[in-house]
């Protein structure tokens, strides 16, 4: 069985996964559904959605958790201003989520948890840092003392003055410290909805909804918990406490943070007001560019979004498609087997997903120059642990729009009227058809 190594933020190390003979959990934060997704949500999404594939073609087991945060202080606020009530506001913006998400034609996870669903696990898990004195109660909210965890900060390497909770105004005066978190926030007059608990009614804290939600699915000590990289503190640092304080053994053994899709030098976020949407992305550029533009980047280093990057992918992806649909069949030959090793192995060394497609790349280009027996096999094995067995497909057969557009190109293009000819192509590609002129005549190919 090849080793595969992942680098683990806790450790600052590349380390062996670890999962014996059992199975691999792996535990991604998921949206909090105040908003629609953009592309910085998908990121994650692709990224551990691909590494779960990766695994079980390596002949692990893997299961994969990936949570939905539908209770939150910003769900409140962005219901308010939509005149909606919070919960019905939520699960729009969920139902929103999964839509979106299935375009991308990757399938789903195979638990995806709601933190409305979790609140008798999160108000356990609450009372056992109270009854060990790692947390206390302060009308009626719940507060866990930070200082209480020695290990506190490990994650994050940050000193303890440098630890701003962002919590929200006017709970200083609640707490022991300034350091500490809450776990359970006592319902404001201006809230619609709350759950009860032993502290009166109210709603959990982001941090706990996590913890709870990935212990009740896969149990202590699972292999990786990941999430954006902008989740390090407080969020996984708080993960971390709190799990280990209640119940003395730690939540995961390695954690892995993608790094953020930027726009102008800053992370892509709805709270930085420079957000991309998925859907308009996905229409825009369609999934399997916008699959090959992230995994064209290392999943732990910063990616910049903007056009070019993206006609860029969508130009690589069609590449990639044009060789898929004539690549030959036939036994691999030294070549293809080798590309295919460097392929796999680049996947095994913290999922180095650039390295994997450009052994793709390698691959296309010389079945370009060359007859590669076995390169269709080869791509049809691999190009799934990219996300982009889309590009394997036959040609999808165009709309009577579109024949009628390329029969009026031709036709232009007959009487010499090339400035109409070209309008008419600009019109198929904004439809989503590229004009493919060969031997045989004019034809219609999907864009990538």
């Amino acid at each position: 069985m090849r080793e595969i190594r992942i680098h683990d933020t806790l450790s600052g190390e590349l380390r062996p996964l670890e999962s014996g003979d059992g199975e691999v959990g792996i535990y991604a934060c998921g949206p909090t559904t105040y908003a629609r997704i953009h592309v910085g949500n998908a990121r994650p999404y692709i990224v551990f959605l691909l590494l779960k594939r990766f695994l079980e073609h390596e002949g692990r087991s893997a299961r994969l958790v990936v949570n939905v945060t539908d209770i939150n202080d910003k769900i409140y606020d962005a219901a308010r201003e939509a005149g909606k009530p919070s919960q019905q506001f939520a699960d729009e913006m969920t139902a929103a989520y999964f839509e979106d998400t299935d375009r991308l034609g990757l399938g789903r996870p195979d638990d995806e948890p709601l933190a409305s669903q979790t609140i008798g696990g999160i108000v356990g898990l609450i009372e056992a840092l109270i009854e060990s004195g790692h947390a206390y109660e302060a009308e009626g909210d719940v507060y866990f003392r930070v200082r209480s965890f020695d290990g506190y900060g490990k994650l994050s390497n940050r000193s303890t003055d440098d630890m701003d909770q962002g919590e929200e105004a006017g709970t200083d005066r609640l707490k022991e410290s300034p350091l500490d978190f809450a776990l359970w926030k006592a319902r404001k007059p201006d809230e619609d909805s709350a759950w009860d608990s032993p502290w009166g009614e109210g709603r959990p804290g982001w941090h706990i909804e996590c913890s709870a939600m990935a212990e009740d699915i896969l149990g202590l000590d699972f292999a990786i918990h990941g999430g954006g990289s902008d989740l390090v503190f407080p969020h996984h640092e708080n993960e971390i406490a709190q799990t280990e304080a209640a119940r003395g053994r730690p939540l995961a053994r390695a954690w892995m943070h993608n790094g953020m899709v930027q726009m102008a030098d800053r992370k892509m976020s709805k709270s930085e007001g420079n957000i991309f949407q998925l859907s308009e992305a996905i229409d825009r550029y369609g999934p399997e560019a916008l699959v090959t533009y992230l995994v064209s980047g290392h999943y732990r280093q910063p990616i910049v979004f903007g056009p070019e990057a993206l006609e860029e992918a969508r130009a690589s992806a069609q590449r990639i498609r044009n060789y898929a649909r004539e690549a030959p069949a036939g036994d691999p030959d030294e070549f293809v087997s080798a590309r295919r090793e460097q392929f796999l192995e680049a996947l095994a060394d913290d999922f180095n997903t650039p390295r994997a497609i450009a052994a793709v790349f390698e691959l296309v280009a010389e079945g370009n120059r060359r007859e590669l027996s076995g390169a269709r096999a080869a791509l049809e094995e691999l190009l799934p642990l990219l996300g982009l067995e889309a590009l394997l497909d036959a040609d999808e057969p165009a709309d009577p729009e579109a024949e009628r557009l390329l029969a009026a190109r031709e036709s232009a293009r007959a009487e010499r009227d090339f400035e109409r000819a070209d309008r008419i192509r600009d019109e198929l590609a904004g439809l989503g058809w590229e004009v493919r002129d060969t031997a045989h005549g004019a034809r219609l190919v999907r864009r990538a």
